[in-house]
């Protein structure tokens, strides 16, 4: 029998790479973790977002921190990096998706999806420690009710199902969630920095449940280590080579080899190295369908902004995702916030524009309202106390568009992710109900606040790029390689020794916070994965084709 170095590594540490971890190494396997990333204790967190060092992912500029951001030729991605992955950095908002999730033509044929995940959600949502509703009300919950009142659909209004412990603000209590075998808690304050990192050690991250629970149980996490090659072994198995993250002019590489190796990167990471193997000849046979069907969760980041701040409304106060409403039957919009000083994000801010037209017609729009009303301009786009003057529409859909994704060679042999518009409708430039909603918000915060409020657009969205903070897809779960990389079981077709745990799997857009999906998916996968040198209960893949 060939020896590895491990019985599984597992590339990333997010929502599906955490669950992994724990998942396998309660099964017995040896489990080593490479994370990009760097660890955070609770007070390593940027105090603002202007920190810039312990906020933005920029290796190559000296900056470690946990907010990363891509751009592709068709959306401007939003996402997380560190020992935790995006759980870090996202705004702890835990929804189920509807139905037409499930029943998705890409993957409706191969279950009954809502009925078999219905347990994995129930799983995922205690290792969450999900609260069904958020707790608390304040002038931001108040304006998001009157604006769906506003719009005609006051009754899809909701509290946020939240990954928050809320206990006593600031008192710090043993374990509550794990019988103690978890970290100390600390009861949320209402600071409002959930997305810039959490000092205060009330949110929930995957730092706080399934990583140190893994690691009790005896697997190890990496940081600071990119893994730029997976190369399937002759024999079997795989050879993973990692280089430390943001090394330029000493990249000292190290190869480790595994019996199996779970893709966990997140789908930006997962796609890229992907790509690049199927590229090379590392991983032959790779599925062509590799890069087809990604999404964005059909997004928008749109919002309201007051010219100043309106003291008594208290914007910024609260956790980062407390509510929500449908403008229509597939477009769910959220308030997000950002607490007191983390002002940074209000430079992708700028005016609305109108959707769909030419790029000359948008700047003209632009520059026109500029021209009419300079003062107001330049007050509403100051990044002054940006936080306390405004409410984000985080807005998403469940329709039925993609990207494809693909591997474009550049001058010097880099080679690098590219976009073009994929199957059913194209991928969105802006989103009709988005404005819609922000316009809704900000008369509701105007006559609360008495002071003057403009609904605000992106400066991404004027080029015709939208905003997304759920990278989706394009290594999706099928039925055939015909139609996606994995089958049913998360397993790559062609390399059943590999396996996709994270977003890059997910088929269709929810329309909905997809953390809570990836990881429900997740726990599903790795339930049918055997104890460690026990017989393997899934179908062989060629079973599944015949």
């Amino acid at each position: 029998m060939t020896a590895f170095d491990h019985d599984v590594v597992i590339v990333g540490s997010g929502f599906g790479g955490s669950v992994a971890a724990l998942r396998l190494a309660s099964k017995g396997y040896g489990v080593h973790v490479y994370e990009a990333g760097r660890r955070f204790a609770d007070d390593d967190f940027a105090k603002s977002s202007w920190n810039l060092r312990r906020y933005l992912w920029a290796p190559a500029l000296g900056c470690y921190g946990v907010q990363r951001i891509h751009k592709l030729p068709h959306v401007m991605i939003l996402a997380g990096a560190g020992v935790g992955g995006g759980s870090l950095n996202y705004a702890n908002t835990l929804y189920e998706p509807g139905p037409a999730f499930f029943t998705d033509p890409q993957w409706s044929a191969l279950a009954d999806w809502q009925g078999e995940l219905a347990p994995h959600y129930a799983t995922a949502k205690r290792m969450l420690g999900v609260v069904p509703e958020y707790p608390h009300e304040g002038p931001v919950e108040r304006i998001m009710a009157g604006a769906a009142d506003d719009l005609g659909v006051g009754e899809t209004f909701r509290r946020a199902p939240v990954g928050v412990f809320f206990g006593t603000p600031g008192e710090t209590v043993p374990d509550p969630f794990f019988g103690g075998d978890g970290p100390d808690r600390t009861g949320c304050t209402l600071c409002g920095n959930c997305m810039v990192g959490c000092r205060v050690g009330a949110k929930n991250t995957l730092a706080k449940n399934y990583l140190p629970l893994a690691e009790r149980l005896g697997a190890t996490i990496e940081p600071l280590r990119t893994v730029t090659e997976v190369r399937a072994l002759p024999g079997g198995g795989y050879a993973v080579t990692t280089e430390r993250s943001g090394a330029r002019l000493r990249r000292v590489r190290r190869t480790v080899t595994a019996e199996q190796v779970v893709f966990a990167a997140g789908t930006w990471g997962t796609q890229q190295l992907l790509h690049r193997m199927k590229d090379s000849g590392a991983l032959p046979g790779l599925s062509d369908a590799l890069g087809r069907l990604t999404r964005t969760n059909s997004e928008a980041l749109d919002g309201a902004v007051a010219v100043s701040v309106p003291e008594e409304l208290g914007l910024a106060r609260g956790v980062a995702i407390t509510t929500s409403f449908h403008v229509d039957e597939r477009t769910h919009v959220e308030n997000v916030r950002y607490g007191p000083g983390s002002n940074l994000m209000g430079a992708l801010a700028s005016g609305l524009v109108p959707g769909g037209r030419p790029l000359p017609v948008r700047l003209g729009a632009l520059v026109g309202g500029a021209l009419r009303h300079p003062i107001t301009t330049l007050r509403l786009s100051s990044l002054r106390r940006w936080s306390e003057r405004g409410i984000i529409a985080l807005v998403m859909q469940t329709a039925d568009n993609s990207l494809t994704l693909s591997l474009k060679h550049r001058f010097g042999g880099r080679r690098v992710l590219t976009s073009a518009q994929g199957e059913g409708e194209p991928n969105p430039s802006h989103l009709p109900g988005a404005h819609l909603a922000a316009a809704a918000i900000a008369a509701r915060m105007q006559s609360a606040g008495g002071v003057r409020a403009e609904a605000r657009g992106s400066w991404p969205e004027v080029f015709g790029i939208p905003l997304t903070a759920h990278f989706l897809g394009g290594a999706v779960v099928s039925g055939s390689p015909e139609r996606g990389v994995v089958d049913p079981y998360h397993r790559v077709w062609g390399h059943p020794g590999l396996h996709v745990v994270d977003g890059a799997a997910v088929p269709a857009n929810p329309g909905v916070n997809p953390s809570l999906t990836i990881t429900a998916m997740a726990e599903r996968a790795l339930s049918h994965w055997p104890r460690r040198s026990e017989a393997d209960a899934r179908p062989p893949q060629e079973e599944l084709l015949a």
